[in-house]
């Protein structure tokens, strides 16, 4: 199957360098018996011979498509394209967000994506926004071994056990809550000093003038947010 994959790909890749939007596609696919709507960026000049660092994007909210391409524009396309990156964000399928009922599409998505493109380490960085926060923590306390890091903007792992919790102490873990979102705020800052205290490699921001949906041209986020993915490493708990 994989190498099905691989020849598909290879084939798409051929197609999409003839194309003057070459960087931006979407597909849907059927993973763990749900459709899956997704949305690809690749970084200028491409080539499918290399390997790239790659993002597993979740979106916030209701997790729609609309969603899907407000959230990549916003927080990820620009600097994605220049700097090097493959960005892969999927719709909730049927309307059943990633931390609830869409999680069945996982792990066999992610076999997907190691499958069809060149993933640097054959890892991923997964993050995501509020809703997305919370299935980017999600997805990878259930599957760290797909995973470099996770980063929540905002997030975490939400009502989980500690075996849960201890499943993502391989993983860089980043942390960014607005500093008028009291709620997200107190509930992220006592699970980063929980993780801290017990010797996970984790860095939590509180982002001045910042509400619950963080505005990333402010500050240098944006730019912050990739500075974390570069000094990710395979394995963050050595």
């Amino acid at each position: 199957m994989r190498l099905i994959y691989q020849l598909l790909t290879v084939l798409l890749f051929a197609l999409m360098a003839c194309s003057a939007n070459a960087e931006v596609s979407e597909d849907t696919r059927e993973f763990g018996g749900l459709d899956v709507r997704f949305r690809v960026i690749l970084p200028n000049n491409f080539d499918p011979s290399q390997t790239y660092p790659t993002i597993l994007q979740f979106p916030g909210g209701s997790q729609t498509w609309n969603i899907v391409i407000g959230s990549t524009d916003a927080d990820w396309r620009e600097k994605a394209e220049s700097d090097g990156y493959i960005v892969i964000s999927p719709a909730a399928p049927n309307g059943q967000l990633f931390f609830q009922g869409g999680d069945r599409v996982f792990p066999e998505f992610l076999e997907y994506i190691l499958a069809t493109f060149p993933v640097a380490n054959n890892k991923l960085h997964v993050t995501g926004i509020s809703n997305g926060g919370l299935s980017a923590f999600h997805v990878a306390s259930l599957y760290p071994d797909y995973f470099i890091s996770v980063t929540g903007y905002p997030g975490l792992l939400n009502g989980a056990s500690n075996d849960r919790l201890e499943a993502l102490r391989p993983l860089c873990i980043y942390m960014h809550v607005g500093d008028r979102d009291s709620a997200w705020r107190s509930a992220m800052q006592n699970q980063f000093q929980d993780l801290q205290r017990d010797g996970f490699n984790i860095d939590f921001n509180v982002e001045s003038d910042q509400n619950h949906v963080l505005d990333v041209r402010k500050d240098n986020l944006r730019n912050r947010l990739f500075a974390e993915l570069e000094r990710a490493r395979p394995d963050c708990s050595n």
